[in-house]
């Protein structure tokens, strides 16, 4: 019964109808030439069939037992239901790509099963132009979205003609031999005891940052953001919007600025942002922050894909400057000091140092909360690395992969954005009461992509 770590279990706690805790994915498939109509089913059918290859991680369930001292903790299920987790849809006439993402959309609003392992996985029939798309969903308790695209890719092969691919679930797990399940209240005192050192620096790296913030400008401390129309309570609907963008005209910016590739996404975002919310006649006077993760594994040992491992950092999008110019090198600067300011300490204080950035999500749920005080952050923007060439399903080409986020109480809109071969991939998830017309984000982030290219090439 392996002990959940705390930046795990945050997300159980956190959870409730309002605020489903899952992150997901979107992918289109071509169908192979030799596809028969029964093609889906009989994939589907095999799937549900071989619950003996399903590895320990897709087993595991969440219990809160006394031995674990409150913390919540994994157990087992002996007795997987696979035709629970994995199921067969179709898309209602004409099967395009609109009717896809509102499917998508009402699949990603609802709760996972607490009894049960916490993820779903969805094959779609009947998507337009010869091709079909599966849907995941995967608690944010189990894996990170960082995590759950390496077992993703993992499933997939780059060469079209391997047949009877395992599906992610089956995928044998690269984990390094533990004689300890992790469980227990003795085990939760020696990571206590092990740790204690390593959270004594954050308190010196909390004023290192807060001395930054007041000498250098481009800085950005929790707080400091204005509130606009996604800093309010949400409801559990959601709406879901993706498209993609060429990733060589993203580099072509990157090359003739000297900035990083996600400096671009973000001004690509900063301009679609400044686009709807004026047209909504909503802009606030100061700039919108952003909450941007931060992947730690490249600072880890442990490369285990579950659980999870992101810090955050705060940057300013400049929405209140016009000239998209001055907002890029907004943008690139606060970003540039944001993660200097990371840079000497560990994974475990960017971890706590992060936390104290996210908490105040943690009290949004409490009537009031989000009305009274001010945002820590206006939205998160998120840029997961994906893989530079293209892949195959059981001869089924993956065409593209489109992540689905958490928005929050007090964070309306999430964007997430992924690589695949040679795209982008945009993925929008938003409250669907309180994000009017959402799909318009997309023609604004094309202008802004435009507006760059013009301001920087």
């Amino acid at each position: 019964m392996p002990l959940m770590p705390v930046t795990d279990s945050m997300f159980l706690i956190g959870e409730s109808r309002e605020h489903p805790m899952h992150v997901g994915g979107l992918q289109l498939y071509t169908l192979p030439d030799d596809a028969g109509p029964d093609y889906l089913s009989r994939i589907y059918h095999t799937l549900v069939a071989d619950e003996q290859s399903v590895q320990p991680l897709f087993r595991r369930r969440p219990r809160r037992p006394v031995s674990s001292l409150g913390q919540w903790s994994w157990t087992t299920d002996h007795q997987l239901d696979m035709e629970y987790h994995v199921r067969l849809s179709a898309l209602p006439r004409p099967g395009r790509v609109r009717e896809l993402l509102e499917l998508t959309s009402r699949l990603h609003g609802s709760l996972l099963d607490r009894h049960r392992p916490l993820w779903e996985f969805h094959l779609i029939e009947g998507l337009e132009g010869n091709r079909f798309a599966t849907y995941s969903k995967v608690h944010h308790a189990l894996m990170d979205g960082v995590s759950s695209l390496i077992l993703a890719n993992r499933a997939l092969s780059a060469d079209p003609s391997t047949m009877d691919m395992p599906p992610v679930w089956a995928v044998p797990p690269m984990d390094r031999p533990s004689t300890s399940d992790g469980s227990g209240p003795l085990a939760v005192l020696e990571s206590l005891r092990s740790t204690a050192a390593d959270l004594a620096g954050v308190l010196p790296a909390v004023v290192k940052n807060a001395n930054i913030a007041l000498r250098e400008q481009a800085s950005v401390l929790p707080f400091q953001a204005p509130r606009s129309i996604f800093n309010v309570q949400i409801t559990g609907a959601r709406r879901f919007a993706a498209q993609a963008w060429s990733v060589d005209r993203i580099k072509s910016i990157r090359r003739a600025t000297g900035a990083t590739l996600n400096d671009v996404v973000l001004a690509m975002c900063s301009g679609a942002l400044r686009r709807y919310l004026l047209d909504l006649g909503a802009l606030p006077d100061r700039p919108l922050i952003a909450m941007v993760p931060v992947s730690l594994r490249a600072k880890q040992k442990n490369t285990e894909a579950s659980g999870n491992s992101v810090g955050a950092i705060l940057v300013n999008l400049g929405t209140d400057l016009e000239d998209p110019a001055e907002r890029f090198t907004q943008i690139q600067s606060s970003a540039q000091v944001a993660k200097r300011s990371l840079a000497e300490l560990s994974p475990l204080q960017i971890l706590a140092l992060s936390g104290m950035t996210m908490a105040p999500l943690a009290f949004a749920p409490i009537p009031g909360f989000v009305k009274l005080t001010p945002p820590p952050f206006n939205l998160i923007i998120s840029n997961v690395p994906g893989v530079p060439k293209p892949l195959y399903w059981n001869g089924a080409r993956l065409q593209g992969m489109y992540p689905l986020s958490i928005p929050y109480d007090g964070q309306a809109l999430n964007i997430t954005i992924t690589s695949y071969a040679d795209n982008l991939q945009f993925g929008l998830t938003g409250c669907r009461r309180n994000v009017p017309h959402l799909q318009r984000l997309l023609v604004h982030l094309e202008e802004s992509l435009s507006e760059l290219e013009k301001a920087t090439l």
